[in-house]
């Protein structure tokens, strides 16, 4: 019997490890499945970095700077010109105007890699995208406010690089992967836990030891989004525009940094619960042999057995 319950032990051990290593890996896989490959989401998701400050100057010194660029060709190297874009851009990017513009590149850029991700022949290009229609709403916002030089700016429909060609293949790839990720990973899970519990010898100690090990998930997953950012952030060439890019990753996994504390907060519950809803119930033994008791003869009183003496005598 006691190799038997440890076989048991075993077997349960090996699938409630296994399960809780795949909770926190199905989660990131979802997140990036369902949360980052949905254009709809995404953009509301980005949406509001629209108002944020650091944003704000990251958008105006990449096009201001290509602005000026382009103007600074067509009038023969003026460079007054930049004050003027700057200051333009700086008070378009509070407007309206900008925002809509933000949520409609953001939207054309997610559909144009989504759809090179998903489309099944082979990658012979870069992924691009044409931003004419961004472009032209920027013109036009500019010559409402009279800036000079904005009739001049270019509304060309020109391809855009967004995914160099030599990544396409392998991004594809990982995003195959992923979306496979996401759907089996977690059933995974669930079988595997089941299992543990079932054929464990002490079901108690396992759901305790699963709960546990989900907390644990959900505490590396959060300290992987927390590595993450860290080191996204010095990979940047230019760290002007760090937070700028920190505010767009806090935005894109604000969804996984809850799903971690949720985990967490899940598995310590669950063996806290188990723990404190109260004992193991004991096997019922059988009945064993009634104990021997043994009773001390009854003393004869000195009257009584003088009595029988004395009759003994006088039959004799």
């Amino acid at each position: 019997m006691g190799s038997r319950s440890g076989t048991r032990d075993g077997i349960a051990a090996a699938c409630v490890a296994l399960a809780c290593l795949l909770v926190p890996l199905g989660v990131l896989a979802g997140w990036a499945a369902y949360g980052l490959a949905d254009t709809g989401r995404y953009v509301r998701t980005v949406a509001p970095l629209a108002s944020d400050p650091a944003v704000r100057e990251a958008v105006t010194d990449a096009v201001g700077d290509e602005v000026v660029r382009e103007l600074e060709a067509r009038t023969e190297g003026d460079a007054s010109v930049a004050p003027f874009v700057r200051d333009a851009l700086e008070s378009f990017t509070r407007t309206d105007a900008f925002r809509t513009a933000w949520e409609a590149g953001n939207r054309t850029v997610h559909h144009a890699v989504l759809h090179a991700l998903r489309d099944d022949t082979p990658a012979d290009g870069p992924v691009t995208v044409d931003l004419a229609p961004v472009t032209a709403q920027v013109k036009q916002r500019l010559e409402a406010d009279r800036m000079p030089y904005a009739h001049r700016i270019p509304v060309e429909h020109t391809a855009l690089p967004v995914v160099p060609a030599e990544e396409v293949a392998g991004l594809r790839r990982g995003y195959r992967l992923l979306d496979a990720a996401a759907l089996w990973l977690p059933l995974a899970a669930v079988a595997l836990a089941v299992t543990g519990v079932t054929v464990a010898a002490s079901r108690r100690r396992t759901l305790t030891a699963a709960g546990l090990g989900i907390a644990l998930g959900g505490a590396l997953l959060a300290l992987a989004v927390v590595l993450g950012r860290r080191l996204t952030l010095a990979d940047l060439p230019d760290p002007v525009h760090r937070p700028a890019a920190a505010a767009v990753y806090d935005a894109l996994t604000a969804a996984l940094h809850t799903a971690s504390w949720l985990l967490l907060a899940v598995g310590a519950a669950v063996a806290l619960a188990v723990r404190l809803t109260g004992r193991p119930v004991l096997r019922r033994r059988r009945p064993g042999p009634a104990p021997i008791t043994y009773s001390a003869p009854t003393p004869t009183p000195a009257r009584t057995r003088t009595r029988t003496r004395t009759r003994t005598r006088t039959r004799t």
